[in-house]
């Protein structure tokens, strides 16, 4: 078979309601690895793809560029692109078309189809050369019925006749595009590409796709995806992929002063001054922001928030809190515990130390005991020991989701 230039368009925007898992199930564990580097291992193992554009929601690129990344020795073969998908099928496509281009040949895929293989590949494009369009399908097993609205059989169809769509769908690429003109899809409610191309009249061929190029859509299908995988050696274990673990730590120092409230961990303490900065001067948080920052090495609280900006003027040190974590989430990063030590020689803290501690543990959904907070004294010495500032150390450890 000539080897033409293939671009692989992975649709991986769904929501998978029917999983169950409230997420995208493109990031579902397969074989302990995200479904969707399955996926992408797939294509890469064929050897046949010239260019990969995965398609997901649009508040997941950032994540999903994270995650390829991460996991980007399952498919070093692959130059891959992400892009924004839309909400139905047709344009998370249409999005992904953009990049693709219009020479050669252009695969359209499901991310939820780990295990099509090389051999339903070949022969799919082997059968679209022929042609200019052809998808992977299967003989169906079961009697189809037709059933009206009231629950009664209409018709009994050829079983024969019949077969059940998979994917990959292979179309040469100027095909597809003009498939996916305006004009093409007004009106059209279709579940798959092919259904688009035929609509311009153009005949689509039919390859042998396989029984186990199954698509997960339900906890049933995860089960019978775990086997296959074993089967097939695609599991973890094959890999020795070990999760990322960081560790990060954060220092910070404000002055004390007249006529500022004492913040630390989100807690007002009562006392004759508080602490002098651009924000509230949580000097507490802003040490646990530096250690969340260093640990997952995003910079530090001046590059994210400088004081030479109006907008954090006089800001609430915990909803700057909140703005790392999300940082942190776009990434993967899931914190799994932090210490936080004040330093300071007055007023006394332990009283307070309770509430700064389950502030910290519900902005950062951790249980409380992975949450500390400690206050110390420096015995009178330096600066913090004559009473002049407060200054706070934090220590944390994230994990790579």
């Amino acid at each position: 078979m000539t080897m033409d230039k293939l671009t692989v368009i992975v649709a991986a925007a769904g929501a998978g309601k029917r999983l169950g898992l409230g997420k995208n199930k493109a990031f579902a564990e397969v074989g302990g690895l995200p479904l969707l580097v399955q996926c992408l291992r797939m294509v890469n193992d064929t050897g046949m793809a010239h260019k990969t554009i995965v398609a997901v929601g649009a508040d997941e690129v950032a994540m999903t560029e994270a995650l390829l990344k991460d996991y980007h020795e399952y498919f070093a073969g692959l130059q891959t692109a992400v892009v924004a998908g839309g909400a139905e099928r047709t344009d998370s496509v249409k999005n992904a078309l953009a990049l693709a281009g219009s020479e050669g040949w252009i695969a359209v895929h499901d991310g939820a189809r780990p295990f099509a293989g090389t051999e339903v590949f070949e022969r799919t494009l082997q059968a679209a050369q022929q042609t200019g369009a052809a998808i992977a399908a299967v003989p169906v097993k079961n009697t189809i019925k037709v059933v009206d609205a009231d629950g009664f059989v209409v018709n009994t169809p050829q079983r024969s006749s019949l077969m059940a769509v998979q994917t990959p769908q292979i179309f040469k690429a100027q095909l597809l595009q003009r498939a996916y003109c305006d004009e093409n899809l007004k009106g059209a409610a279709v579940t798959d590409d092919a259904s688009l191309v035929e609509r311009l009249g153009v005949k689509v061929a039919v390859a042998l796709g396989s029984y186990e190029n199954i698509k997960i859509t339900t906890p049933e299908d995860l089960l019978l995806a775990e086997k296959i995988c074993a089967d097939r050696g695609m599991t973890m274990m094959q890999s020795l992929k070990m999760p990322q673990f960081r560790v990060g730590s954060g220092y910070d120092v404000h002055r004390l002063t007249q006529n500022r409230k004492l913040i630390l961990c989100g807690v007002e303490v009562p006392y004759e001054l508080g602490l002098d900065g651009h924000s509230d001067a949580d000097v507490a948080v802003h040490a646990l922001m530096d250690a969340l920052l260093g640990a997952a090495a995003f910079g530090d609280i001046g590059k994210h928030f400088p004081d030479t900006d109006d907008r954090f003027k006089g800001a609430d040190s915990m909803k700057l809190l909140e703005h790392v974590l999300a940082l942190l989430k776009e990434r993967c990063w899931r914190v799994n515990n932090a210490d936080v030590t004040i330093i300071a020689q007055k007023p006394k803290l332990a009283g307070y130390i309770p509430a700064m501690r389950d502030n910290l543990a519900k902005t950062m959904g951790l249980e409380a005991d992975a949450v500390n907070v400690k206050a110390t004294t420096t015995e009178k010495l330096g600066f913090t020991g004559r009473g002049e500032g407060i200054a706070a150390e934090a220590v944390v450890s994230l994990i790579k989701e």
